[in-house]
């Protein structure tokens, strides 16, 4: 019998159930991040973050070890995998996002990748948390529609955005991730995270093209759970004050907040 923890998973459970915000920095294991790890080293202690996000599109083997290692060695936040691909795994980290690329319709990122991985994390203690995960996007740029070989959805086909979030559910994954992609120009808009979290009940992550805190609180007043910030924070991580201050205490800021 496997059986695998549920700790992150019900804290994100928690946060969708509460009204409270979660906040995640997602770092790319395959660029030179020390100046921006001593820069969070300093930062994280005073402005609150809830999980930290590793993975990339294009990723040298090893690199996702080496960087959970260093990351360990200054914060004791929840490291969970966010893989391109099985060999980003690591046991260093805490959980797995399991991704259903379910907006595209590639073999590989719907079933084959699983296959690959599922020894290795028969093996290992990783929580493994099942995950649909959309790219909303009318750019087809951003690195993981190139490493993925998959189109994403237009963020004007907002039923059928809502469709493949429900197709998700009713196959029984635990968890949203919508994605406008990294480096994207444009959050998810507004209207379509507010009717996928009015019509999908599983905790909803957003991340993509969010470069300042009125562009996270209007994520968070659509009803995403958990905000992600990537890019913006690597160009400037004492973003991290504003942007903690703003998702931590959106609740008591917003208290007739509800879904």
């Amino acid at each position: 019998m496997i059986s695998k923890n549920k700790k992150l998973l019900s804290k994100l459970q928690l946060l969708r159930s509460s009204g409270q915000k979660g906040f995640a920095i997602l770092i790319d294991p395959d660029k030179d991040n020390t100046r921006y790890f001593s820069a969070l080293a300093e930062l994280l202690p005073n402005y609150p973050v809830d999980f930290i996000f590793v993975g990339g599109s294009f990723v040298k083997n090893g690199a996702t070890d080496y960087c959970i290692e260093q990351i360990k060695g200054f914060t004791d936040l929840p490291v969970i995998l966010f893989p391109g691909n099985y060999n980003q795994l690591s046991a260093r980290a805490d959980a797995l996002f399991f991704l259903s690329l379910i907006s595209g319709r590639n073999p590989e990122y719907l079933i084959e990748q699983h296959i690959k991985s599922a020894p290795w994390l028969k093996e290992n203690k990783l929580e493994v948390i099942p995950t649909s995960y959309i790219i909303i996007s009318d750019s087809t740029k951003a690195s993981v529609l190139k490493a993925s070989e998959t189109k994403p959805i237009s963020p004007k086909a907002e039923e059928k955005i809502v469709n493949t979030a429900l197709a998700g559910y009713y196959l029984g994954h635990q968890l949203l991730y919508l994605e406008a992609g990294s480096g994207s120009e444009e959050p998810i808009p507004a209207s379509v995270i507010e009717q996928v979290a009015k019509t999908v009940d599983l905790p909803l992550i957003c991340g993509g093209g969010i470069r300042n805190t009125e562009a996270a609180e209007e994520i968070c007043t659509a009803g995403a759970d958990v905000v992600v910030i990537g890019n913006a924070l690597e160009k400037n991580p004492f973003l991290l004050k504003s942007l903690s201050h703003r998702i931590k205490n959106y609740k008591a800021e917003h208290p007739n907040f509800q879904l």
